[in-house]
């Protein structure tokens, strides 16, 4: 039987898993290999009846260049008594290459061991792809998709700026991020907001939402001290991560709950909820700020990728055949900052339960400083006596008090 390589997709979308398929796809049919694509992840390979499609030239070149996925994805997470070695024996695998963020990987970490001690010789490589940035790659590159994912989230975030500009409103954001705020801080940072808040921050306090409305209140404050009647918060929705249950629920928002009795956050806007808990404290404060919600994420996930994308996906696809033939397995491809890909082995990036740990953004660093620092408007020291004129307790709007820092 002809020698197959598989590709599965599993996690959300993000620009760029098209151009990886085509990609891998061309260099191992060129190669004398037959390419099985896996549609809906991990969750029908371990059945009866995996839904699959082989895949050849016409199919990977009309899709290079196209957003979204042409493998149907899944967030299915099997268990370690699901895996079955049917699939790569029936069809004479010799590598699965899968794209995906952390989850993906670390299940494709745990199916590699399992396929090893069953005796069958199928190398895994895996291909890091998030919007949210947060593998654990070396700092400074990204991963796919994230770029393009900014890309897009500047571009609604300019358009939201002139509107705020141009009404004289605030527009509170939330922008997507699970635990990690890159592309809160990414977008903010290009759009020059006012205020940008992301889990980092409070690396030296707790989080909670009486913290985060009181910096997004310190903005507005600032602003007014300025002339400034309008400004854009944003918020990385990572901030919930890090928040109990009662935290959230104290918000008396009305949430629909999981079968574990966990609020079910992928229900409601989290940009509603602060836009809401801000308004709130602004009354009781006698503040007439006007403020509006704006969720940015979904929009983002499965647009056309940008050039860059396009060359770094590309780059990632073709370099997967590189690893392979030099006998690479249990490993992410990245390119490192010579532009050359190699690999980064999974036991050397995973916690103690074979999980990837995601990367967090860098609160030190000085890039993301030189933004804390200069680029944001809120209350400091210097501003206490002019902000009396709105509140009768500034330091409590004290960015640095806030966070600890």
């Amino acid at each position: 039987m002809k020698e197959s390589i598989a590709i599965l997709c599993a996690g959300g979308p993000a620009p760029g898993i098209n151009t990886v398929v085509g990609s891998v796809t061309k260099v191992f049919l060129n190669a004398g290999y037959n390419v099985i694509g896996i549609h809906e992840g991990y969750k029908t390979i371990f059945t009866d009846k995996p839904n699959t499609e082989i895949l050849d030239f016409t199919f990977a070149d009309s899709i290079y260049s196209r957003g979204g996925s042409a493998l149907k994805m899944s967030r299915y997470k099997p268990k370690d008594e699901e895996f079955k070695t049917d699939f790569f024996v029936n069809n004479n695998i010799k590598l699965l290459v899968t794209i995906g963020g952390d989850d993906t990987a670390s299940t494709a970490n745990r199916l590699s061991k399992f396929l090893a001690n069953n005796k069958l010789k199928v190398a895994n490589i895996h291909v890091p792809k998030t919007i949210d940035n947060d593998l654990p790659l070396p700092e400074g590159i990204p991963t796919f998709g994230y770029h393009s994912a900014k890309e897009e989230g500047v571009r609604i975030g300019t358009t939201i700026y002139e509107d705020a500009r141009t009404s004289g409103n605030w527009f509170v954001v939330s922008a997507m991020g699970r635990e990690a705020g890159h592309l809160a801080f990414g977008i903010g940072t290009a759009c020059h907001f006012p205020m940008i808040i992301i889990p980092e921050m409070f690396h030296l306090t707790k989080i909670t939402f009486d913290k985060i409305t009181r910096l997004v209140i310190s903005s507005m404050i600032k602003r007014k001290l300025l002339g400034i009647e309008y400004g854009v918060a944003i918020i990385s929705e990572g901030v919930f991560h890090f928040m109990s249950d009662e935290e959230i629920e104290g918000t008396g928002i009305n949430f629909t709950y999981d079968e574990h009795g966990h609020p079910e956050l992928g229900n409601v806007s989290k940009a509603h909820i602060f836009n809401l808990l801000v308004q709130r404290k602004l009354k009781k404060l006698d503040l007439t700020v006007r403020s509006r919600p704006n969720e940015i994420g979904y929009e983002l996930r499965c647009i056309r990728p940008i050039a860059y994308d396009l060359s770094y996906a590309t780059m990632l696809g073709t370099g997967t055949y590189k690893l392979f033939k030099e006998g690479k397995t249990g490993c992410m491809i990245i390119q490192n900052h010579k532009g050359d890909v190699e690999p980064l082995y999974l036991k050397d990036v995973e916690d103690e339960r074979g999980k990837v740990r995601p990367r967090l953004v860098n609160i030190d660093s000085e890039r993301v400083r030189l933004i804390f620092d200069n680029n944001l408007h809120y209350i400091t020291k210097n501003d206490y006596k002019a902000a009396r004129k709105y509140v009768d307790d500034p330091d409590e709007y004290d960015f640095k008090k806030i966070l600890e820092w």
